[in-house]
Formats: C-alpha cells, structure tokens, sequence
C-alpha cells in the first residue's frame, strides 16, 4: 500500500539518523565527562518526557490527524538535535536540553505510528507482516548505522553525525506528510488521561505483557546505560567501538524479524514472550562475561535474535487487542512503562557499580531479566482475547 510505504520509508530514513545518535551522544557525554554517571543521566533524562506527558499526548493523539502530528513531532526533533552543537566542556546542559525535546517529540511521534499502522493495513496477518517488515528495517540499521557512526566519529566527527540526523528528521517529516489514510476518531467525549491505564489494567494480556516488560526493560535500561564504561573499561576498547557492539545486536535482531511470523506461528504469546526473554538474558550473561570486543560481538548479536521477536510479539499483541479508539491512549501508557523502567535502569545501574563494582552489577542486571521472564509465565495469558469492557 501506498501509505504504508512512505510511512516505512520515513521511518528508515529517520532511524538511520536516530541510531548514528545512539553511538553518538553517549559517546560525546562520556568524552566530555569522563563520567558513568553523567552518560547514564543522559539516558534517564529520555525517559521523562513519556513519563511525564505521554498518558495526556496519548489521549490527544486520538482526536488528532496522526500524520500531522508526526511530521509536526520530526521537526521539533531536527531543532532539538541542533542544540547538541552548542554543547562543550564546560557547558553540558545543551545536551540535556535536547535530549528532553527530542524525547518530547518522541512522546508524540511513537504512539501516533503505533496506532496509526492498523487504520493503514488492517489488524489482520497484514499487520504482523508489516511489524515485521519494520523491524527488519530497523534491524538492518542498527546492522549499519553504529559501525557507521563510530566511524563518522572517529573521522568527520560529531558535528557531521549531528547533520545527519538533522537531514534525516527533516526528510521524514517531508515524507510523512504525504500520507493520506486518516483513522477515524470516536465520537464520544475525550477519555480521561489515564483511561488507557485502565484500559491495560482491565485487559489479562495488556496487563500481562505491561508488568512483564517493564521489569525486563528496566534490566535492559542497566544494560544500556553501562555499555559504554563496559566496553572502555572491560573491553579494553575505545568508547566508540560501542557502536560495533550494536552493530552485532542489530544482526541478531535483522535474523530475530525475519523468524518472528513462523514463532509466532508455532508459540502462544505467552509462551513466546516468557521463551525470548529467557534467551535474551542468557544472552546478557554471555555478554557481561565476554573477554574481548570479537565474543561481545557475537554475545550482541544472540541479544538481537530473540529480543526482536519478543518485540514484535509484544507490539503486534497491544495493537490487536487494544480498544481502537483508544490505541494512542495505551500505547502512551506502555511507553510510559518503558519510560519508567529506562529511568530506573538508567540510575540505578549506575549508582550499583559504586557499591558492588561493575562486573556484579552487569550479572545483576542478567539475573532481573530472568526473573522478568518468570513473571511474564505467570501473568500473560497463553492466547490473548480481543478487548472487552469487563477483561481477561
């Protein structure tokens, strides 16, 4: 479909320029800093915006033009990247600036996709297709994008990354506001705030999958926020071949897109989200005990492969069983989830290094996603039911 193509062409020119910053900025707050602490800051300061407004931009976002409101949401992302030139040595609060308002924007771009997507191809097998397509994408940047970005940086340097990732926002605001399918807004009084909230809470699989991933998310939150000192430190590695890192997570997660239809096909959700989870912990085991950068690479990419899935799985499951009307309102709600557990990891990971030592904390970290995964066995039905007023 027409729509569904330029939506998935702004998204990959976006998320090359996006993942080129995901190299980039902990990369420049560590080189400026030299500190665990202030990179992990930048990583909890993503998580306020959606903490914060996204149960209110959620309810907004289902009476608005969707589209609209992504394209709007990618320009104000080009100007708050533009900041970060502005930031020194001595003067790190623009890169805390920005990152508030790009995240801002993020807080409105992310549940619009996420609700506008089944009103684009329908809530049938056609959207499993197209999460899966997205995800390939994705994952196929993430492949590139790092080593591309460690590169930029070692050469060109942080000012071109910056450029970049500006063009691409700008690009894919331009390409988002040719898409023409509207979703059709209810016609009763605006819900409540938090009326996604306790639209998730009623809902067995909503409220399974929410509690389950935000304690898995919070491990993946530590995960991120020490990767930089993991690899300098560690590794023995500069702080850029991060990137390489990623680059093997996104090689997992490329191969991880491609399964996840079949998985889906021969695992209940419950038993598929419990399973990748699992794997991927595992995984983070491999990860945090890895000798050198070769084995973490390979570590990474054994993230990717079942962390895709589990991805996919989850975000296919809320928007089937969502209430139509009210899918920008809950998925506002799940990335405030996600949110909460990025600030959490984000701080916490960091202040535990101080006390146990980084080694411990990273097999700390491994030890809650595999509680995550026992959680989610419990609370997750086995085949989510469509969304009823009374649950389950």
């Amino acid at each position: 479909m027409r729509d569904f193509r330029r939506l998935w062409l702004s998204g990959a020119i976006s998320g090359i320029g996006s993942w080129l910053l995901v190299v980039a900025i902990p990369f420049h707050v560590f080189a400026l800093t030299g500190s665990a602490v202030a990179t992990g800051l930048a990583l909890a300061l993503e998580a306020l915006p959606a903490l914060l407004i996204g149960p209110w931009a959620g309810v907004l976002l289902d009476r608005w033009n969707l589209a609209r409101a992504m394209w709007i949401a990618d320009l104000v992302s080009a100007a708050a990247v533009g900041l970060i030139l502005f930031a020194d040595r001595d003067h790190i609060w623009p890169i805390y600036l920005a990152i508030l308002l790009e995240n801002t924007a993020t807080t409105v771009f992310r549940p619009a996709a996420r609700a506008l997507l089944p009103a684009v191809v329908g809530t049938g097998k056609e959207l499993a297709t197209a999460n899966s397509i997205n995800a390939v994408t994705g994952s196929a940047i993430r492949l590139a994008a790092p080593p591309l970005g460690a590169l930029l940086l070692a050469g060109p340097g942080i000012k071109f990354v910056l450029a970049v990732d500006i063009a691409s926002y700008l690009l894919s605001a331009a390409i988002i506001a040719t898409v023409h399918t509207r979703r059709h807004a209810s016609t009763s009084e605006p819900p409540r705030p938090l009326e996604g909230f306790r639209a998730a809470i009623r809902h067995r699989a909503l409220r399974g999958i929410l509690v389950g991933q935000t304690v898995f998310l919070t491990a993946n939150a530590g995960l991120t926020a020490l990767l930089v000192p993991f690899t300098v430190n560690r590794l023995h590695a500069p702080g850029y071949g991060v990137g390489y890192l990623i680059s093997g997570l996104g090689a997992g997660y490329l191969i991880g897109a491609a399964l996840s239809t079949k998985a889906a096909r021969l695992l209940g959700t419950r038993e598929l989200l419990t399973l990748t989870q699992l794997a991927t912990a595992a995984a983070y085991f491999a990860l945090f005990n890895a000798p050198n950068i070769p084995i973490a690479i390979v570590a990474a990419a054994l993230i990717g492969l079942p962390g895709s899935i589990l991805l996919i799985t989850a975000e296919t499951t809320i928007q089937r069983t969502a209430p139509r009307e009210m899918l920008a309102s809950v998925g506002a709600i799940f990335f405030a989830a996600d949110s909460l557990a990025l600030l959490i990891g984000a701080l916490a990971a960091p202040a535990a290094t101080i006390a146990l030592g980084l080694p411990v904390t990273l097999n700390v970290i491994a030890g809650l996603a595999v509680c995550a995964a026992g959680l989610t066995l419990l609370v997750v039905p086995r085949h989510p039911a469509s969304f009823t007023r009374t649950g389950s």
